[in-house]
């Protein structure tokens, strides 16, 4: 089957979510100018560099998680796994404006290292962000798709210590849950190694 997706579409549900998937999950904390504390999950979250670490979100429209963060310029993506499975989809729960996601959800909080938004409290990690740009995502013909765009350099990095072995994050262990089409999830919690040759080749990225 192909379809232009100008044309209309010839199954009952879009398929891209299904196609780009597995998806992570950020779970985004944010506070408001005001002191409001927001947590929302975003499948449309990826790390988009390393040197320096910058990672992006974005969702439809000036929710509170994009509005908080543009007002205060920082947020926190908290990791979502298996165990906080449950927590995450409440927490993505439409709420009023400014009402406390994490107590709607049953959260506690955790304070970060170098950002005043807090993490989810007992989370396997997180990443602590300033924001570098936000931006509107606009279509091919220039028009506003209602999108907003949020790309965040990581300040602090927090990882649970029960999932570092051997000087590496052990990624299957902390059962990180991820997004699929429709209402699936996945959850990572097995691994298989290949090495890619550039990689061996590579000067060392780590400064000794």
């Amino acid at each position: 089957m192909f379809y232009a997706t100008s044309t209309k579409l010839p199954l009952p549900f879009d398929p891209l979510k299904a196609l780009v998937a597995p998806r992570p999950i950020g779970w985004i904390s944010t506070l408001s100018a005001k002191g409001e504390l927001n947590l929302a999950p975003y499948s449309f979250f990826q790390a988009i560099a390393q040197r320096p670490a910058m990672v992006i979100f974005s969702g439809e429209g000036a929710k509170d998680s994009i509005s908080f963060a543009q007002e205060s310029g920082e947020f926190v993506c908290n990791m979502a796994t298996f165990e906080f499975k449950d927590q995450m989809l409440r927490s993505s729960d439409d709420l009023p404006r400014g009402e406390n996601e994490f107590v709607h959800a049953g959260l506690e909080t955790e304070s970060s290292g170098t950002v005043k938004p807090p993490r989810v409290k007992g989370i396997a990690a997180a990443l602590e962000c300033k924001v570098v740009t936000s931006f509107e995502l606009k279509d091919l013909d220039g028009a506003d798709i209602g999108r907003i765009a949020v790309i965040g350099q990581v300040t602090g990095v927090y990882i649970d210590d029960r999932f570092i072995k051997e000087g590496k994050v052990d990624t299957a262990a902390m059962r990180l849950v991820a997004r699929l089409g429709y209402f699936d999830y996945a959850v990572i919690d097995e691994v298989f190694q290949m090495r890619d040759r550039s990689i061996r080749t590579r000067p060392s990225l780590v400064k000794s």
